[in-house]
């Protein structure tokens, strides 16, 4: 003779007493409160954890793209002797297979000032030919043009540089460098004015505040530079594999040269960036356990406010695997619908969040995510797929294993000691 609830498991009266449960009465009200806190806790974590990866991953790559789109991939800079053949060496090299750009610069620091304000900056020496061919300068000049820049002798500033210089493309500025000329009182810093021939916005703080391109000629007079050059910049095709360049550049310069590549010249800032990276990971995953548990608690709760349905279920037929399943479903749902949410809200909110940005600072009348602080202008978010499907799995592998506890508990449950004294 069959069991009275002779049912497959995960029948749809399993899952019409799962979902009764989670719709508490009045009376069991309060149950239902924790319920929604767990679903909120889920939600909110998974949610949270997704912005942040995403913003974590568009802030790295914004700054990789701005920081590899103004500085060569690799540098080379001389040993032994002045880099003086830098014209024989800048040609062999950018012939070279999968090298984009093989630019030599000067680059100094300096004092720039207007009739109203002052700062320092770096200047980079660099010809009008090269300069055209970095897109991050090309295509974000905003004031002026970069036509005539190696003729007429003036100066490309950043934005930021401009706004606090109160100067803008046709100004004059003017530069100090502390290592001028050479008298018999000493060396006296040099000062000499430019012309500024256009003014170019990137994005990133740093270089639209600090950078000015001057002409190569006028760079190597400028620091007093007999006919050399600081370093020669290198583009390649591919900056995640610029180990493979090294030594045809080696070969292409036919001179000794010491050289650096991005990673080695950026490698604090990236490895700082990557450790906060995970710390977050590790503290909002926290919060998503946090969230767990609370189904556990509730679940718990649940189970012994129940009791004597389950002892009447069980004195009725009900097998102890249908019973476990039943609170397994109610707290799955929980867990699977509060991922399922805190999924889709990650994703709304990380395809507007520079919206969100502005909004939330125009509420409050504060400047969020300061440009001086994070280095870019707005707020970046990339979403990883590989990363997103693991939050999502994580969640839900969290939310079934804190179901688990508490299920086997209502399975355990005897039913004579539930009912003994009701």
């Amino acid at each position: 003779m069959t069991e009275a609830t002779g049912t497959r498991p995960f029948s749809p009266f399993e899952w019409m007493l799962s979902l009764r449960y989670l719709r508490a009465r009045r009376k069991e009200g309060f149950i239902s409160v924790i319920a929604g806190f767990s679903f909120l806790g889920i939600m909110l974590g998974v949610a949270t954890l997704i912005i942040v990866m995403a913003v974590m991953n568009g802030f790295r790559k914004e700054l990789l793209d701005k920081i590899l789109g103004l500085n060569g991939h690799l540098l080379i800079q001389p040993l032994e002797k002045p880099l003086t053949d830098w014209e024989e060496v800048a040609a062999r090299v950018a012939g070279v297979k999968g090298i984009r750009l093989a630019a030599p610069i000067v680059e100094g620091q300096a004092l720039a000032s207007s009739p109203f304000n002052a700062g320092g900056v770096l200047i980079r020496g660099i010809r009008l030919m090269d300069l055209e061919k970095l897109p991050s300068i090309a295509n974000n000049i905003k004031q002026g043009t970069l036509k005539g820049f190696d003729e007429d002798m003036g100066v490309v500033i950043g934005r930021r540089l401009a706004d606090q210089l109160s100067l803008r493309s046709g100004d004059n500025i003017t530069l100090v460098a502390p290592r001028g000329a050479v008298t018999p009182m000493g060396t006296t810093p040099r000062i000499k004015v430019y012309k500024i021939a256009a003014v170019f916005e990137i994005g990133m703080s740093e270089y639209d505040s600090a950078m000015v391109f001057m002409p190569l000629k006028e760079a190597q007079a400028y620091f007093n530079r007999a006919g050399d050059v600081t370093a020669v910049e290198i583009y390649t095709d591919n900056p995640d594999r610029v180990d493979r360049y090294r030594q045809p550049v080696q070969d292409g310069a036919q001179r000794p040269v010491f050289m650096i590549d991005w990673r080695q010249r950026n490698a604090t800032f990236f490895n700082a960036l990557q450790v906060e990276r995970n710390v977050m990971f590790l503290i909002l995953t926290l919060i998503v356990l946090v969230a767990a548990l609370n189904i556990v608690s509730g679940l718990i709760m649940l189970v012994k406010d129940k009791g004597q349905d389950i002892a009447i279920l069980r004195t009725m037929g009900a097998t102890q695997g249908a019973i476990m399943r039943v609170f397994l479903i109610t707290g799955a749902s929980i867990g699977v619908v509060g991922t399922i949410v805190g999924f889709l809200l990650g994703i709304v909110i990380c395809l507007n969040i520079e919206s969100i940005r502005q909004f939330l600072s125009w509420l409050t009348n504060t400047e969020l995510f300061s440009p001086e602080l994070y280095f870019l202008s707005h707020l970046p978010a990339q979403m990883d797929s590989g990363e997103t499907t693991a939050v999502v799995v994580m969640a839900l592998v969290l939310s079934l294993l804190a179901t688990l506890y508490p299920s086997w508990r209502a399975a355990r449950l005897d039913p004579v000691e539930a009912l003994c004294y009701e």
